[in-house]
């Protein structure tokens, strides 16, 4: 059930500049998510009555996101006032007049904070009776983290942020979190006192604490047990720190699950993707979007599966394959590489440098080596040659070609589309298919070879083939006096 006095603020307008990007900060991916992805869907765990989002930067293309994956969120525009607190006082405005609940408020920037952290710190606010309740950790670099200051006797006094802070105040290794839970009257309260008084010239959020303590309402912090769960990302060597942290953690829940994965740290799984029990994932893999693998197959070494479908016991090996199926028994690879829209049935083979897209392979059929095959249908139990292309493109236009079931194609082979090759067909080896070939029917370019002697001496004057040629003539010629017969 919505917990009905409860609001959740996302600040998500920060302008991410470290991250020295033309894609907001906030829009980056880990595990194929964006960071505030992952954000609104921890909010969306706790199903509060009211989720706050507000904006700024780039600000259409993070609100599409945002509607993208919460879209019942409000949108609030922070206005020229710059600084955490004016975002969060923007926000608080934005609540029906009748809200008379707690406030949560997380960064956009924060992608691995899970629910039930959040969770016990509502319960623990509540719990405890206090103004506010935040979040912090012990760092043993605690550089650029507003650190929290306490009293003699061990209680939060305030927050200073790093370059407001003295020595000693840097010193300090318990910094804040930046994940707050207030009283929605005394943060409203505090937040009109708030000034622009310091080195940022911003109306900061840490300073409601101070605020709070001075009026002499209670307030504290509760520390993290892991410290990445509240880790920042505003630089691209924090996104990969945070990628890869998340990535150990999608694998290892996969490997519980019953999936054998043999080289954790150069294997990649996306959030969105499904495995079964007894698939296998080789070293040198990356499992994207939301690719789907079924029990016993086995995918890798060195694989990119974006978007797929992988059968029962298929083998997908040195593969680079997008929007593409393959069916149970199948075997991939390796070096191929599959483009949006190839379907590979049941027990088929796409194999050594074949490319295929927007096609169609049947049953038992296979295309095993060096072919490109796109816009095509191919049957039950047919075997495509070597070196196979089918040229579907006439300069304006894209056409099919049609491969019949129990079909035999030669090597080195074209199929200028439109064309259909029928059941049980055969095609010889360098033959180029312009009309359709009736079942059973043997398809060949007839011309017959002809040989031009001496044609590299005369055209070719002077090179190294020319004194082969010459050579090789020479010494099979019959000897003077030998007539031959």
């Amino acid at each position: 059930m919505s917990d009905s006095r409860l609001a959740i603020v996302v600040l998500a307008a920060g302008q991410g500049t470290r991250m020295k990007s033309t894609t907001p900060k906030l829009l980056h991916e880990i595990a194929g998510v964006p960071l505030i992805g992952h954000v609104l869907a921890t909010a969306g765990q706790l199903d509060a009555a009211y989720t706050v989002s507000v904006v700024r930067h780039e600000r259409d293309q993070v609100q599409e996101v945002i509607h993208d994956h919460f879209p019942s969120s409000l949108i609030v525009d922070q206005d020229e006032v710059p600084g955490t607190g004016r975002a969060v006082e923007q926000a608080v405005a934005a609540l029906p007049a009748d809200f008379d609940g707690e406030v949560l408020v997380v960064s956009g920037d924060v992608p691995l904070l899970d629910a039930d952290t959040l969770t016990a710190l509502v319960a623990q606010h509540r719990a405890s009776g206090a103004s506010a309740t935040l979040l912090s950790a012990e760092l043993a670099d605690a550089t650029g983290y507003g650190r929290i200051v306490r009293t003699g006797d061990g209680m939060l006094d305030r927050i200073v942020e790093h370059k407001d802070a003295t020595d000693s105040e840097r010193a300090i290794s318990e910094i804040n979190a930046g994940v707050y839970v207030f009283g929605l009257a005394e943060l409203r309260d505090q937040l009109a006192r708030v000034t622009t008084a310091n080195a940022q010239g911003e109306k900061y959020l840490t300073d409601v604490i101070g605020l709070l303590r001075r009026a002499g309402s209670d307030v504290a912090a509760v520390t993290v047990s892991e410290p990445w769960l509240i880790a920042g990302v505003n630089d691209r060597a924090q996104l990969s720190e945070a990628a890869a942290k998340l990535n150990a953690l999608i694998v290892r829940g996969w490997q519980l699950a019953g999936v054998t994965i043999q080289d954790p740290a150069t294997t990649w799984i996306d959030l969105k993707a499904s495995l079964a029990e007894d698939v296998t994932l080789l070293p040198g893999t990356q499992i994207k979007g939301a690719t789907s693998i079924a029990r016993g197959a086995t995918v890798g070494p060195d694989t990119t599966l974006v978007d797929c479908e992988i059968g029962e016991n298929a083998m997908v090996k040195r593969t680079d394959a997008t929007l593409s199926v393959i069916g149970a028994g199948a075997s991939v690879g390796p070096f191929s590489y599959l483009r949006p829209n190839t379907v590979l049935d049941a027990d088929g083979k796409i194999g050594t440098f074949v490319e295929t897209k927007n096609s169609h392979i049947g049953p038992g059929s296979k295309v095993p080596h060096l072919s490109y095959i796109g816009d095509t249908e191919v049957g039950t139990g047919s075997n495509v040659g070597a070196g196979t292309i089918t040229a579907n493109y006439d300069g304006v236009n894209k056409h099919r070609t049609q491969v019949g079931s129990h079909v035999r194609t030669g090597s080195h082979n074209v199929f200028v589309a439109p064309v259909r090759i029928g059941d049980g067909a055969y095609t010889g080896a360098g033959t180029v298919v312009r009309k359709d070939v009736p079942a059973g029917s043997l398809a060949i370019n007839v011309a017959p070879q002809r040989n031009m002697a001496g044609w590299v001496e005369q055209n070719r004057p002077g090179t190294d083939a020319a004194t082969a040629a010459q050579t090789a003539r020479a010494e099979t010629a019959p000897e003077a006096g030998e007539s031959g017969e």
